[in-house]
């Protein structure tokens, strides 16, 4: 799950220690949420648009996805004037702080690491903010915050 830490970094979820994963505005992201995310998954928080881009850390979805309240916020950034509360767009799951890596895995590491060809995040044209990982590039990942 990526990020821009001036926005909202590892650090801020250390601080805060819960928070919505709020303001995704696509559709095959908000999809995910609703059917394939499920309470007590893991997921790597990743920091992008910024001077070390990477895997930062780890964190623990700790809520079924449900509506997005900044979509109905005239005065938010992510408004959504077509979504209503009888028909929201958008969705969100909380996410909980586990731990903070040691070093970031960046993504110049994972594009020369032959164990991550086939991994979305790496291969060109993907701009999802949220994307899936398969439980060996999960394990592989954890494996590299141990060197």
């Amino acid at each position: 799950m990526k990020s821009e830490p001036n926005e909202f970094s590892i650090d801020d979820l250390k601080r805060v220690d819960t928070e919505p994963w709020d303001g995704i505005r696509n559709y095959q992201v908000r999809n995910m949420f609703r059917d394939n995310f499920a309470v007590g998954d893991r997921a790597f928080f990743y920091h992008s648009n910024t001077k070390e881009i990477g895997i930062v850390g780890e964190m623990e979805v700790v809520s079924e996805a449900y509506p997005d309240p900044t979509q109905f916020d005239a005065n938010n950034s992510h408004f959504d004037p077509k979504s209503t509360t009888d028909n929201p767009r958008w969705l969100l799951v909380d996410v909980q702080f586990v731990k903070k890596f040691p070093r970031t895995i960046t993504l110049q590491e994972l594009k020369n690491d032959p164990a991550f060809t086939d991994l979305t995040l790496v291969k060109k044209g993907n701009r999802l903010s949220v994307m899936p990982i398969t439980k060996q590039h999960y394990q592989q990942l954890k494996n590299l915050v141990k060197l």
